[in-house]
């Protein structure tokens, strides 16, 4: 469109000193359209890098949640404090070795 209107300003208007008024306003229009695709190139990608750092987040939050918590006890530590048995306490060596 802004090729178009510059042609026709130069077909009115001709070779005249308005011609370099007519040129500041088709490079000024010729600029800003090429600074809006670069722009939505550069949108593009942040956008795709943004959606990998999301996934990742979610992975990593997964992961976390699947973990249980540090004071908690596992099912089994769980059963058999249950089931009445006392729990072996740590360091307490185990009988098939020896110990």
């Amino acid at each position: 469109m802004t090729l178009v209107l510059f042609v026709a300003a130069i077909l009115v208007k001709g070779w005249t000193h308005d011609l370099l008024l007519e040129a500041g306003v088709f490079l000024v229009s010729v600029k800003l359209i090429l600074q809006t695709y670069k722009n939505s190139v550069a949108t593009a990608s942040l956008e795709s890098r943004l959606q990998a750092i999301h996934t990742t987040l979610q992975d990593v939050a997964a992961r976390v949640q699947s973990k249980s918590p540090p004071g908690e006890e596992s099912a089994s530590r769980a059963a058999t404090r249950a089931a009445g048995f006392a729990p072996v306490p740590p360091g307490a060596g185990d009988i098939r070795s020896g110990e």
